[in-house]
C-alpha cells in the first residue's frame, strides 16, 4: 500500500510547471533612457558645431543721412568805393536795382549823416510801409531761426539795422533840395548801378569762385568770413562797397562720398529741400571728381533772391527711402556656383528631386548615366546656379530625352548670406536695393531668397558651407 501511494505521488510531481514572471516595462527607465541619449547628442553637436551670433530678419528701412552743407556759386560782381568818406546806401538789400539806380553816397564831411540821424530821431522817416517790410523781414527769420546756426543772429542785426538806415536814406535823399541849400551836394559822391541785378551788402572773398576753383578749404567757413558793409560805415577810397548778383541761375556744391556718387550717378536731377526756409526745388545733377574728394553741383534756375544774402546753404537731398529686409553688412558673403543651362535640368526617376543626369563609366568602360541632386540657389532667363560641391570641373551633364552635352565649367558668384533656420549653415541668395556703412536692405518675396523672421549668421566670414551652428 505504501508503495503504491509512493508511485501516485512522484506522478503528481512530474506534472507540477515552473511559474514564469509576467514581463513588467519600466516606463520611466525608457523615457529616462531616451533623454540621456537626447542629451549625449545635444552635447556632441555643442561640442562639433560652430557658435555663432545669430541675427533675426525684419522689414525695415535705412536711416540714411542726407543733409549736406554746401557752398553756393553764382555770377556775382563787387563794386569798390572811389573817394573817402561815410558812406550810405538807399537800395535795399535783396532789391532788385536797374541799370543807372543810384545805389550809395560817400559824404567827406559827414554831414549827411548828421541829417540822416536827425530824422531819424524826429521818428517820421519810416512811413506805414516801411514798418511792414520790417515787419516780414523780422517774422521771416523767426521762422527759419535754428539753434545750430546761431551766427545767423548777427546777420538778422546787421540786416535790420541796414534795412532801417537804407529806409531813413531814400526819405533824406527824397529831399534834395535840403541837401543843396545846406551846401552840401559838392561834398557827395552820389554812385549808380552800371548794370541791373540783386543788391547785397556783404562781401566774403568767394564772389568769384567758380566749380574749378572748389577745394576742401572751400568748406571751412572760418577761413572766408562775411563782411557786412554797413550804412554811416568810414570807408576809403577802393573799399567794398557793395555786390550785384547779375544772373538767376546759381549752383550749390557739397562734398559727397563715393557711395553716395554712385547712387547719383544715373541722375539727371533730383530734388532738395532748403532748410533754411523748408522749401523744394529740382537741381540739375552734376558729379565732379577731383583729386581731393568728390563734389556733388546741383544747378538751379530760381530762388536765387532768397539766398542772396547767404553763401553757405544746409540742404537735405530727397531721395527715395528703401523698405525691405534689412539685414547687417557683416553677414553678407559671396560664394561662387557652377552656371548650368536650364534646358538640363530633369527629374529623379524614383522621386521629384531636382538635378542632372550626369555622364559616368562602368568598371568594363560602358558608357552611362547617373541621376544627381542639385540644389538650385538662384536663376536668371537661361541658367541655374549650382552649388560646386556637386560636380567637378570637366564633368558632363545630359539634356533630357537628347544626346548633347554640356561640359561643367562656367562659374559665377552671388551675394548671400548663410540661413541658420535648419541649425547649419544654409547659403542663400539676397538682392540688395541700398545699403550703407552697416546695413543692408534687401528686396523680399524673391525666389531662392530671404523671407522676414528668417534666422542667419551675423559674421558671415565666421561659417563655412553645411556647418553646424549654435546659437549664443
Amino acid at each position: 500500500m505504501a508503495k503504491k501511494r509512493a508511485r501516485n505521488s512522484s506522478k503528481t510531481n512530474n506534472k507540477i510547471t515552473k511559474y514564469r514572471k509576467p514581463l513588467n516595462i519600466n516606463l520611466g527607465l525608457i523615457i529616462f533612457g531616451f533623454i540621456f541619449v537626447y542629451i549625449i547628442v545635444m552635447i556632441f553637436f555643442y561640442f562639433t558645431s560652430t557658435r555663432i551670433t545669430g541675427y533675426e530678419v525684419k522689414i525695415g528701412s535705412l536711416a540714411v543721412d542726407n543733409t549736406y552743407r554746401g557752398v553756393i556759386l553764382r555770377s556775382e560782381s563787387v563794386y569798390q568805393t572811389s573817394n573817402a568818406g561815410y558812406i550810405n546806401y538807399y537800395a535795399r538789400e535783396g532789391e532788385k536795382v536797374a541799370n543807372g539806380s543810384m545805389v550809395y553816397t560817400v559824404d567827406e564831411s559827414g554831414r549827411l549823416s548828421e541829417l540822416i540821424a536827425a530824422n531819424l530821431e524826429n521818428g517820421d522817416s519810416l512811413t506805414n510801409e516801411d514798418m511792414d517790410e520790417l515787419k516780414t523781414q523780422i517774422m521771416n527769420y523767426r521762422n527759419t531761426y535754428n539753434d545750430r546756426n546761431f551766427d545767423t543772429v548777427y546777420d538778422f542785426k546787421f540786416a535790420v539795422e541796414g534795412t532801417v538806415m537804407k529806409l531813413a536814406n531814400q526819405n533824406v535823399l527824397a529831399s534834395l533840395s535840403d541837401i543843396r541849400n545846406a551846401g552840401m551836394s559838392d561834398l557827395i559822391d552820389f554812385n549808380y548801378a552800371d548794370q541791373s541785378g540783386l543788391i547785397v551788402y556783404n562781401t566774403d572773398g568767394l564772389e568769384n569762385l567758380t566749380s574749378a576753383d572748389i577745394n576742401q578749404s572751400v568748406f571751412d567757413e572760418e577761413l572766408h568770413p562775411k563782411q557786412q558793409l554797413q550804412s554811416n560805415a568810414l570807408v576809403g577810397s577802393g573799399d567794398n562797397a557793395y555786390k550785384l548778383i547779375t544772373e538767376e541761375n546759381w549752383s550749390l556744391m557739397m562734398v559727397i562720398d563715393e557711395e553716395r556718387a554712385e547712387e547719383l550717378r544715373d541722375e539727371t536731377y533730383i530734388e532738395v529741400k532748403f532748410l533754411k526756409t523748408g522749401d523744394k526745388s529740382w537741381g540739375a545733377v552734376d558729379i565732379i571728381h577731383k583729386e581731393d574728394g568728390i563734389y556733388l553741383k546741383l544747378d538751379f534756375t530760381n530762388s536765387v533772391i532768397t539766398f542772396a544774402s547767404d553763401r553757405y546753404l544746409d540742404v537735405e537731398l530727397q531721395l527715395d527711402t528703401e523698405k525691405g529686409l534689412k539685414v547687417p553688412n557683416s553677414a553678407i558673403v559671396q560664394k561662387e556656383f557652377y552656371l548650368i543651362p536650364k534646358e538640363y535640368l530633369t527629374r529623379g526617376g524614383n522621386s521629384s528631386d531636382d538635378g542632372f543626369m550626369r555622364e559616368t563609366y562602368l568598371e568594363d568602360g560602358t558608357q552611362s548615366t547617373e541621376f544627381v541632386k542639385a540644389d538650385i540657389y538662384y536663376m536668371t532667363d537661361t541658367e541655374y546656379y549650382v552649388d560646386t560641391s556637386v560636380f567637378r570641373i570637366g564633368d558632363y551633364i545630359i539634356k533630357p530625352d537628347s544626346s548633347d552635352k554640356y561640359p561643367i565649367s562656367k562659374k559665377g558668384s552671388l551675394i548671400g548670406v548663410y540661413n541658420m533656420n535648419k541649425g547649419y549653415a544654409d547659403f542663400t541668395q539676397i538682392t540688395i536695393l541700398y545699403r550703407n556703412r552697416e546695413y543692408a536692405i534687401v528686396k523680399s518675396n524673391t525666389d531662392y531668397g530671404l523671407n522676414v523672421y528668417d534666422h542667419i549668421v551675423l559674421d558671415g566670414s565666421s561659417v563655412n558651407d553645411d556647418d553646424f551652428v549654435f546659437n549664443n
